[in-house]
């Protein structure tokens, strides 16, 4: 007969593989099988399967950003489906994607909150019981955010409460027909639960593969941005970093590999993760061999600034990223670190009218990033909204290819920033006009038709 042990289904990963940083915790799969998950140590095991819950946050929307471009020879090569998605044009696509990535994770998060609830909390069980809760619930809320970026409007308090948001599942019943919440119930659903989740964590995790305190602080500082409501972004960015700040400096650090000349820069699980998330590679036309980078984008960095260094390298008389903070040339850090926790608050800062500060956390991060064989010259903003520009111009620079990009431009063009993805191709200009409605992506076409909700 099977013990309990040989019937998990989920991919287990050993806590010694958390405590050392294992690189194989995102390789190595149990074959063990497991019906009903039903302890303590079965939710955990199921919410460390990094494979199912790490390793496929949203890249639909990084694929329709602006700090790539293809090539002529590589768009001649795409399919029709690629064709129509780089050129801004709606289209039909099913099964094994962003939607279907994410909601495996969140059903998994709510096939361990409701079994839970069967099991007591007690004395001797309570920090387990409190980080399972509080890790399903941070899971759960950190997919919702990223799909509602992707395939809603941006957030507007005016229209949010009959603007289309996303599906909230809340249980794990198939049965239960699918609805889209509004983004107000979307966004509320994301700050409640995440604040909840708050409550319940460690501020460190075992390992950041697994949420903590700092990162949901992080999510939140996130969620309110992406909101513009600069108060609240300030106070959870402010309360992550009470609890994580270390920056690597690129001129020398125990987690880089050598040096930012390396081809792959970035130790894995560096100093800076404080949530360690994999972008699913999605439709691929950003990958980064096969994209090259905007070239006015490339062109703002400064020859002292190390992140031109850390971040790019040559190819095809053009540049290719390579900066990613998950340590490989195909793989795309989305998680949450400490770099995009000071832009917030020197961003949010900025807003609130603290120059000072903003301009403080702004010049902190810069100087980890400036070649110590130069002079580092602290950037000066004569006015907030000097700040602010020097600030999101940095926010982009720092933080391409994390799966933010799109969220920015739809929140900035919301206050007038005017920002126009544009692409040409073969003597042919495609371009996505500011707060067009095409800026909520489409949902997955078979999904539209098993369940009847509403298409984009």
């Amino acid at each position: 007969m099977k013990t309990k042990f040989t019937r998990l289904i989920i991919l287990f990963v050993p806590i010694l593989f958390l405590l050392l940083a294992c690189e194989k915790y995102l390789e190595e799969k149990s074959d063990k099988v497991l019906v009903t998950p039903s302890t303590l140590e079965d939710f955990q095991a199921l919410l460390d399967d990094a494979v199912t819950m790490n390793t496929a946050t949203p890249g639909f929307m990084e694929t329709c950003a602006d700090d790539y471009f293809l090539l002529p020879a590589t768009y001649n090569g795409l399919t029709s489906l690629q064709v129509s998605l780089y050129s801004y044009k709606p289209f039909p696509y099913e099964y094994g994607n962003d939607w279907s990535k994410s909601y495996q994770v969140v059903y998994n998060s709510n096939i361990v909150m409701e079994r839970l609830a069967d099991v007591p909390r007690t004395p001797a069980n309570s920090v387990a019981w409190d980080n399972i809760k509080g890790s399903a619930l941070f899971y759960r809320s950190y997919y919702y955010l990223l799909l509602v970026w992707q395939h809603a409007k941006v957030y507007d308090e005016t229209t949010a409460s009959t603007d289309l948001g996303i599906v909230l599942r809340s249980g794990s019943d198939f049965n239960v027909k699918s609805v889209r919440a509004s983004v107000q119930d979307t966004y509320d659903r994301i700050m409640e639960d995440t604040k909840a989740a708050a409550l319940l964590l460690s501020e460190h995790p075992v390992h950041v593969m697994r949420p903590s305190r700092a990162a949901a602080y992080g999510l939140l500082a996130r969620t309110y941005l992406s909101m513009s409501i600069p108060d609240s972004a300030n106070k959870y960015a402010n309360l992550a970093l009470g609890i994580k700040n270390s920056l690597m400096d690129y001129n020398g650090d125990p987690d880089l590999n050598g040096s930012v000349t390396a081809s792959i820069p970035f130790r894995k699980f560096n100093k800076e993760t404080v949530f360690y998330s994999e972008m699913y590679s999605s439709f691929g036309l950003h990958h980064p061999a096969r994209g090259r980078i905007d070239t006015s984008l490339y062109t703002s960095y400064d020859d002292g600034d190390l992140r031109k260094t850390a971040f790019f390298r040559p190819n095809s008389g053009y540049h290719q990223f390579k900066g990613s903070y998950a340590a490989s040339p195909s793989i795309l850090f989305s998680g949450i670190a400490v770099d995009e926790l000071y832009l917030i608050r020197a961003e949010s800062s900025a807003r609130l009218g603290n120059l000072s500060t903003a301009m403080d956390d702004l010049n902190t991060l810069l100087r980890t990033r400036w070649n110590s064989d130069s002079e580092y010259q602290e950037l000066v903003a004569e006015s907030d909204g000097d700040a602010l520009a020097i600030i999101l111009l940095e926010r982009r620079k720092s933080l391409l290819m994390r799966g933010l990009r799109w969220i920015d431009i739809k929140r900035l063009n919301r206050e007038g920033a005017g920002i126009i993805p544009t692409r040409i191709v073969n003597g042919e200009t495609f371009s996505l006009q500011p707060n067009s409605s095409l800026y909520a992506l489409p949902l997955p076409d078979d999904i539209i038709r098993l369940t009847g909700i509403e298409q984009n």
